[in-house]
């Protein structure tokens, strides 16, 4: 499958695929004319790059977890710590996050308060 093709079935662009490529998380392979060329199961491959980046994961963590995903796109147990790893620092940023916006409300909530005061 050329790098054109490999895009238009999954809905990614070229210059992403090549990236995918210099991170070790897409191979291809060279033909006489020196084009790339990916095998049929490429798409499904990009598919999967593009779920676990979705899920907030780094292309660093996503070549890491390559040889543990199964078939079926599940991640095998051999890197669920590195897995509950990346939820716990989601759940922080998120509590810190609902920390800072209910800062920032009650300083409108004040800053309202106030001005109704005045007029």
């Amino acid at each position: 499958m050329k790098i054109g093709e490999l895009a238009a079935a999954t809905g990614t662009s070229v210059r992403l695929l090549r990236y995918y490529e210099e991170q070790g998380l897409l191979e291809s392979y060279r033909v006489d004319s020196g084009h790339r060329r990916y095998d049929g199961n490429a798409p499904t491959v990009v598919r999967r790059i593009r779920g676990l980046l979705d899920a907030g994961l780094p292309t660093r963590v996503i070549r890491d977890l390559q040889p543990c995903i199964r078939q079926d796109g599940t991640v095998a147990g051999c890197k669920l710590e590195t897995l509950q790893e990346h939820l716990d620092g989601l759940d922080e940023r998120i509590s810190a996050l609902s920390e800072t916006r209910a800062s920032l409300a009650r300083l409108v909530s004040d800053t309202q308060a106030r001005e109704q005061i005045r007029d």
